[in-house]
């Protein structure tokens, strides 16, 4: 089980001075071992627009590194922008920044720190940035086309297992400036958050209108968010923990799906509409909660998607436990009221972090390990949301963990063949509290393994 206590943080020296020496932030664990703390470089130089709220902007993110558990410094000296400078940080966040702010070296040097794993956090304005460096367009995901007079809007959470947008609800109205792009990054990053065009006035992106993302980019980690044009965001409570959590993420804090998503329908999307489909099999059940999750009771059942089952195709669904919980997604197996039958004629993938390798988190219970590596590195601990996305092609079932691989199995059962099944999601008993929220499935093609 991953440790969730809070580290206590001793902040050592001050802002970053070009040429001066920085010493390392430390933290203090609980049981006393010293562990270097993260860093975070905030450049805000620009070479158009300005905005006036850069200084706002660089203290928020000073006061969300004493929240984060991260050092925070501060520049608009191009020359940090050096490899000896930049493999200091985790992350290093654009603030609104604007026109040609590097050099060809530095440009290479930051090439270099993104490819060898560092963070990028771009905000508002770094789109508005760097407009004949093909690499940096890449690595912000859209450049920065028009926008109109500062107004509410209402912006549509698409993602709400990314720790930037983990604490909003399905929609999220807020007054901002609204930038239009000039490409769309849906195909080319994981849209968390996009813009109801018909809520405000002065969108050109023909509805679709993606406002905040992620991705993984040549090695590294970028997120942006087109907010944050004005001051008073930068007291906003919201607009706060979702700057934040692009940051946790950006310095791998906290760990997220950020593959591109396209072409997934819902089989529960947070109302209680979406639950007619289902039903409950055994003893238990789920409660609808206000946020659009769905959360285990008593036990042990199995609510079961029964209006149809599938055959070749990608499910995913966003779970979150409290404390050392029990719980599993079932796959392929026939209908039927009594939750034992999909456990005897399908497959469990696991959520239960502390058990044996077989039947712990990301295993195929009983029949198959995860990668416990790979399962350790990518997964958020108790109180965090994580994303599976469980593919099943012919009789072979993957499983990806917050965007990362972790289980690979194939069937050569046939009474447990997964070329046609149900799909449900365990409650495991009284004792076991498991959240699970968006669940969508993607059909594939038939193929065999």
């Amino acid at each position: 089980m991953r440790t969730t206590g809070r580290l206590t943080t001793t902040v050592v020296g001050a802002a970053l001075v070009l040429g001066c020496a920085v010493q390392p932030a430390v933290s203090q664990a609980s049981g006393g071992q010293v562990k270097e703390e993260k860093r975070v470089l905030v450049f805000s130089r620009t070479a158009g627009f300005r905005h006036d709220s850069i200084p706002a902007g660089v203290e928020a993110v000073k006061r969300l590194g004493e929240k984060g558990g991260f050092t925070v410094d501060a520049t608009e000296d191009a020359r940090t922008f050096t490899p000896g400078h930049l493999k200091r940080y985790a992350a290093v966040v654009f603030l609104s920044t604007t026109g040609d702010v590097l050099d060809s070296a530095q440009q290479k040097a930051f090439e270099g720190y993104i490819r060898e794993g560092g963070g990028y956090v771009g905000v508002h304005a770094a789109a508005d940035t760097e407009y004949d460096w093909e690499f940096y367009g890449g690595l912000a995901g859209a450049y920065f086309a028009s926008h109109p007079e500062i107004q509410p809007a209402r912006v549509d959470v698409e993602d709400r297992a990314h720790p930037a947008t983990s604490g909003l609800a399905r929609t999220w109205d807020r007054t901002d400036e609204w930038y239009n792009y000039r490409s769309d990054p849906r195909d080319r990053a994981h849209v968390l958050a996009s813009l109801d065009e018909s809520s405000y006035s002065g969108g050109t992106m023909n509805g679709d209108h993606p406002i905040a993302w992620c991705q993984t980019y040549q090695g590294g980690r970028a997120f942006y968010t087109g907010g944050g044009h004005t001051t008073e965001s930068y007291t906003e409570p919201a607009f706060l923990q979702h700057l934040l959590g692009g940051i946790r993420w950006s310095i791998g804090d906290a760990q997220a799906d950020c593959r591109p998503e396209n072409g997934y329908r819902p089989l529960f999307d947070g109302t209680a509409d979406s639950l007619s489909g289902w039903t409950q099999a055994g003893p238990g059940s789920f409660t609808l909660d206000d946020d659009g999750s769905l959360t285990s009771s008593g036990g042990m059942g199995l609510l079961w998607y029964a209006d149809r089952s599938f055959g070749s195709y990608s499910l995913k669904l966003d779970w979150k436990m409290t404390g050392d919980a029990n719980s599993g997604v079932f796959v392929g197996f026939p209908p039927s009221d009594d939750p034992w039958s999909a456990v005897d004629n399908g497959y469990e993938i696991q959520i239960d972090a502390t058990d044996v390798p077989e039947k712990t988190t990301g295993a195929v219970y009983g029949f198959h390990s995860a990668d416990l590596a790979k399962r350790d590195r990518a997964l958020n601990p108790p109180g965090e949301w994580n994303t599976y996305e469980i593919r099943v092609e012919g009789e072979r079932l993957r499983v990806w963990l917050n965007g990362v691989r972790i289980n690979d199995f194939t069937n050569t059962d046939p009474a447990r063949s997964l070329t046609d099944g149900h799909l449900g999601i365990q409650n495991h008993s009284a004792d076991d509290q498991v959240s699970f929220r968006d669940i969508r499935i993607k059909e594939l093609p038939a193929r065999g393994n």
